[in-house]
């Protein structure tokens, strides 16, 4: 017996240490002791998993080791996470716009629409302008159209009030009880939405193309028009036209258009026979209503004009500064004013 026991100690020896470690793991599981329920069996992040038994250890060391690879699993994705926070942000998620306070005794003195104010002449052709624009831009099923809920306001030429009528309808379109609205101030050469409205000026959409670290939430408005917002032109470019036709420009259209489904965005755009602008703009809208001026427009203008906005194919006519109704309403008379003053709208 004496000679036998130095080969059994050679023997145990020879044994690895993984296999001694599966024979306690298999003593540990057939007793019914608490050593068993000692062994951790879920698993814990971290790069290597904690049922690894190839270097047995103590259980007092066995614990520290559990905790310190606890420890580094959760501090190993703090640095990914924290890196991916600024692209949530970028999207608009915590970003709080600026604020602005529009002058509304300057624009009901101008006659302009103007929230909680009597009706008007202005008014109520308004009522009448956004309701098939707003009809277009929620239509369901064969009558929804590709990005309905972005309206151009142009027109051929200057000082056709083009302006004018793009703020009334931004203004009309605030007091819908659903909808809200941005303006964006899209006349980049001549943009005259913020000093109409008395907002400060400041970084816009041209500074959000042309630089990807600004994001588009810091340029935005909130103004005391409870659903109305404002973009700014932002700063003059001397590649505005292609960056308006750049791909980063058409993701963001497609963001705006998309994500906010309740929300109608119109651009106030340059005059299509004055700037190149105006037709790249077209290429990302649903909707352009084109303002042509009454007895001063003349029909090669206007065929020209619409042309240069062809790529939209939802254009309506609004006939801006009348002193006749072609269609025999009479909001003028009804509401005091002795003459016909007002629009005239189709497609």
């Amino acid at each position: 017996m004496s000679e036998e026991n130095p080969k059994t100690t050679r023997r145990d020896e020879g044994i690895s240490l993984l296999e001694r470690a599966a024979r306690r793991l298999e003593k540990a599981q057939a007793s019914q002791g608490g050593a068993a329920n000692a062994i951790p069996l879920e698993p814990v992040p971290g790069p290597a998993p904690v049922m690894e038994v190839s270097t047995p250890a103590p259980a007092a060391a066995a614990t520290t080791a559990a905790a310190t690879a606890t420890a580094a699993a959760a501090a190993a994705p703090a640095a990914p996470t924290q890196g991916a926070a600024r692209p949530a942000a970028r999207r608009g998620g915590g970003r709080q716009s600026r604020r602005g306070e529009i002058d509304l005794q300057s624009l009901r003195e101008a006659g302009f629409v103007v929230p909680d104010s009597p009706s008007t002449l202005t008014a109520e052709e308004f009522r009448l302008v956004k309701r098939q624009l707003l009809l277009n831009a929620f239509a369901k099923g064969d009558a929804a159209i590709k990005n309905g809920n972005l309206i151009l306001v142009c027109s051929s030429q200057p000082n056709e009030g083009k302006t004018f009528c793009a703020i009334n309808l931004a203004l009309s379109i605030a007091s819908e009880r659903d909808v809200t609205v941005l303006l964006v101030d899209a006349d980049f050469a001549k943009p005259e939405v913020l000093s109409t409205l008395g907002l400060e000026g400041g970084k816009g959409l041209i500074d959000v193309i042309a630089d990807p670290n600004i994001d588009l939430a810091d340029c935005l408005i909130r103004t005391n028009i409870e659903n109305l917002s404002v973009l700014p032109a932002g700063r003059q470019h001397h590649l505005t036209t292609e960056l308006l036709a750049s791909e980063r420009m058409g993701e963001m259209i497609e963001e705006i258009a998309q994500r906010y489904r309740d929300r109608i965005i119109i651009f106030d755009s340059p005059p299509a026979l004055a700037s190149s602008a105006a037709g790249v703009l077209a290429l990302h809208v649903g909707q352009t209503m084109f303002v042509v001026e009454a007895e001063r427009t003349r029909e090669q203008q206007l065929r020209e004009g619409l042309a240069m906005v062809a790529a939209c194919e939802h254009t309506h006519l609004l006939l801006n500064k009348t002193r006749f109704s072609t269609t025999g309403r009479k909001f003028g008379a009804y509401y005091g004013y002795g003459y016909g003053y007002g629009y005239t709208y189709g497609s």
